[in-house]
């Protein structure tokens, strides 16, 4: 399994502005093959930061993720909005571990 874990700092406006094309992306995104989870957050303690969290069935799985019209269409919206830092994180996973 494939962890996605990402972190924008945006403005107020921007999240605003945005919240429409991360709405779009998570239901596009959840809808692909392969993909277990997508979702966009708002930190409570820093209202600034959104994470994205996704998890993958496999690397080919996002791979083709990558090339999807909404994944265009997102990253066309991003530039209209850019944050002022944007970081992502890739991790493979063997197992999920049970609840202790």
């Amino acid at each position: 399994m494939i962890i996605v874990n990402g972190r924008l700092e945006l403005t107020a406006n921007h999240i605003e502005a945005l919240k429409p094309a991360f709405g779009a992306m998570e239901t596009a995104s959840r809808n692909e093959n392969g993909c277990f989870d997508y979702t966009f957050s708002v930190e409570v303690n820093e209202p600034g930061v959104v994470r994205i969290t996704e998890r993958w069935e496999s690397m080919e799985a996002l791979r083709v993720h990558f090339a999807t019209p909404h994944m265009s269409a997102f990253q066309a919206a991003m530039s209209e909005h850019s944050p002022t830092t944007a970081e992502v994180h890739f991790y493979e996973v063997e197992r999920e571990l049970p609840r202790p």
